[in-house]
């Protein structure tokens, strides 16, 4: 059994699309298990469905717009280089309201809908595939993951939305008398579950370099404070995720291919340009192809 796992990552993520399209179009893997967290929840539906193209042109045009119905921050461009600020008034006004983060994404659960369509989720269930979403249980403490085919399909796009909410960005979601956020929280690169699920061979896609190579400049304020605690907190779990997934890889007798970022897309995810996403998804495919060609000369 041959699973593609997706970790999470933000604006990142166009370049696991484009992984995953060379991996599926031009290498011709076949998957019986899809599983992503955050932002890789977001991708692994329609690659499971082989829509590569839909995917892509709405992954690559997603911005702060479609994502926020009252957006946090403000994105600031300085000599090129772009930091986020706090929105002041959006702040505020979510606090007024008596919300529990910064700020609100519900346009984005009307984009996965928008995406998603009842018809889709009908075939992707009657496959013979698995979809399986990351999210975080913040009232238990514990990651859990939720299989497509034990879901409604209003269900599934929650989990969906909520494997990507950003807490304390993006909203805070009660669902089953639980609270619940980002899926990667708890675990950035869900290979344990895959292998749990009985995967045998496993191409796991990781929005990151494979050594650091990150050396932040000093916080401007206290979002951007906040982005690079979590930045630091995520480079730990994903680094944990991988070391354990190895071991569990030998005791399973299971192959794990990694997939890491040649180089450091951005340090701050959490901003989407289209330019930029567009050639990191070329960017993801051009890689996948060096890395076929590595393989097959030796």
């Amino acid at each position: 059994m041959r699973a593609l796992v997706i970790s999470g990552g933000g604006s990142k993520g166009a370049f696991a699309g484009g992984v995953a399209e060379h991996l599926i179009r031009v290498q011709k893997k076949k998957y019986d298990l899809f599983l992503g967290c955050s932002t890789g929840s977001l991708l692994v539906s329609h690659l499971a469905l082989n829509k590569i193209e839909k995917i892509k042109k709405e992954f690559t045009e997603v911005t702060q717009e479609t994502i926020f119905d009252n957006c946090p921050f403000t994105i600031n461009s300085v000599n090129g280089i772009q930091s986020i600020g706090i929105h002041h008034f959006n702040v505020l006004k979510n606090f007024i309201r008596g919300k529990k983060t910064f700020g609100e994404s519900n346009h984005l659960r009307q984009l996965i809908l928008n995406t998603i369509t009842p018809d889709e989720f009908v075939t992707l269930k009657n496959s013979s595939n698995e979809v399986i979403i990351t999210v975080s249980n913040l009232s238990t403490n514990k990651v859990e993951y939720k299989k497509m085919s034990e879901c409604s399909y209003r269900d599934f796009v929650d989990w969906i939305w909520i494997s990507c909410n950003y807490i304390p960005f993006m909203t805070l979601t009660s669902k089953n008398g639980c609270e619940y956020g980002d899926g990667g929280l708890g675990t950035i690169i869900p290979i344990e579950e895959a292998l749990r699920c009985g995967a045998t061979e496993i191409d796991a896609i990781l929005l990151d370099t494979e050594f650091p190579h990150i050396n932040r400049m000093p916080s401007k304020n206290p979002f951007d404070a906040l982005s690079t605690i979590f930045g630091f907190m995520a480079d730990r779990i994903q680094y944990q995720n991988v070391k354990i997934g190895k071991l569990m890889a030998e005791d399973y007798k299971a192959k794990v291919n990694l997939y890491y970022t040649p180089t450091v897309l951005t340090t701050n995810s959490l901003i989407f340009n289209k330019e930029k996403m567009e050639a990191w998804w070329k960017a993801g495919f051009e890689f996948a192809a060096q890395k076929s060609q590595e393989k097959d000369k030796k």
